[in-house]
């Protein structure tokens, strides 16, 4: 067993606990919505992935919390049953002390196993692998549940003034044209992209481009703001059916955590309620508004295939690819050509869900540092909005 593996199991871990240092305990408990889970159910189901996959494979392993089998399993059918993912907020046991004992058990048990010789023949590095990222996507999801956690206090708590780093105002905009038509390879490469990647990345296989151009940039604030004022969101011209019913029914005026002041825009984020910044990349808008904002512009929302060339072949010249926002694409979320699943509870990781969702590449910045890569395919459903989340556009070339 080499050290990188142990290395990078600490750092992970400990990151986890880095996010947490700013809460008080009640932080840590509550649900806002059902897509929203308490950051202590984060902390204790990324603690029970590595037990259940790696600690329970050891013949004399032991859990000492049993019902945690149920009470911390996200989605594995073939693991077992699971607790209802929209009551996680109605527990007040284990208490935030009990989980983190909980951690601390489950990693002491854990070094153990990943300083044995046989370890491979224990626990595979895809495995291992699979759990690190899986945590560091739950890390992420800790600080975009916490966010709409606090948006609901009307007090505007403050999570840390340095939370995240934002990106650098916009550059001017400019379009990144690709004139011919023609057939790029997508998909994961080992070689180019890394040690690891999930399922859903590959297999490798040719994708046709038809001539089009992409922005440099992602759309900001002040010209999002311009749509708002236009009517953009009283006009159905601009919106598909279902994102027309859902300005509707959820009475959407502005992206998620805008609120209008007599002074202005303000944005709610992880620093507090704080002036929309006009430079900054819009956030916190679903499929449907960038669609609908795509529309209004003369333009669309680019494939992630032409997302994967652009920023794989432009360099410098395409800002914002990683560490702002994700960026939606117009990409339904589909298995790749001659996609398998993997075998067993792992293959339940993104398989079951390649239906009736939107691929988003890039990262944000919520994203942990080296967690983003070029095939990454993210996925969310096409109303969803918590997540920092942004429009990059893109329109066809005769």
């Amino acid at each position: 067993m080499s050290d990188s593996m142990l290395d990078a199991y600490r750092r992970v871990r400990d990151h986890s606990r880095k996010i947490c240092a700013p809460l008080e305990t009640e932080d840590y408990v509550i649900q806002s919505m059902p897509d929203v889970s308490p950051t202590r159910w984060h902390l204790a189901h990324t603690t029970w992935f590595f037990e259940t996959f790696c600690l329970k494979n050891l013949p004399d392993y032991q859990s000492e919390q049993p019902a945690f089998e149920v009470l911390f399993n996200s989605y594995y059918n073939t693991v077992g049953e699971q607790f209802p993912r929209e009551s996680r907020g109605l527990l007040s046991r284990p208490t935030v002390a009990e989980v983190w004992r909980y951690r601390d058990k489950v990693d002491e048990a854990m070094i153990g196993l990943l300083n044995r010789s046989d370890r491979e023949s224990i626990v595979t590095d895809v495995v291992l692998r699979t759990g690190l990222n899986h945590e560091q996507q739950h890390q992420e999801l800790m600080l975009t549940d916490l966010l709409h956690v606090f948006s609901c206090n009307p007090l505007h708590p403050v999570y840390s003034s340095e939370a995240v780093k934002d990106c650098d105002p916009a550059n001017q905009l400019c379009w990144i044209e690709s004139n011919s038509e023609r057939v790029e390879t997508i998909g994961f490469d080992d070689e180019s992209h890394g040690e690891f990647c999930f399922d859903n990345e590959l297999p490798r296989h040719r994708a046709l481009l038809s001539p089009h151009a992409i922005a440099n940039r992602l759309v900001t604030n002040g010209e999002y703001l311009e749509f708002i004022e236009d009517g953009g969101y009283a006009d159905p011209s601009y919106w598909l059916s279902a994102g027309w019913a859902m300005v509707q029914s959820e009475s959407w005026r502005a992206p998620l955590y805008w609120h209008l002041g007599e002074e202005g825009w303000y944005q709610f984020t992880l620093a507090g309620l704080l002036p929309v910044d006009e430079n900054a990349p819009v956030c916190h808008v679903s499929y449907f508004e960038a669609d609908a904002y795509a529309r209004w512009s003369g333009c669309r929302l680019p494939t992630e295939f032409e997302w994967e060339v652009a920023v794989r072949d432009s360099g410098s010249s395409l800002s914002d690819a990683f560490g702002s926002r994700w960026q939606w694409t117009a990409s339904d979320y589909a298995p790749y050509p001659k996609y398998a699943a993997p075998e067993g509870a792992i293959g339940e990781y993104n398989g079951k869900f390649m239906c009736g969702q939107k691929v988003l590449r890039g990262s944000s910045v919520a994203t942990p540092e080296g967690h983003a890569r070029l095939t990454y395919r993210n996925f969310f459903p096409p109303s969803m909005r918590w997540q920092f989340c942004g429009i990059r556009l893109a329109t066809d070339l005769e």
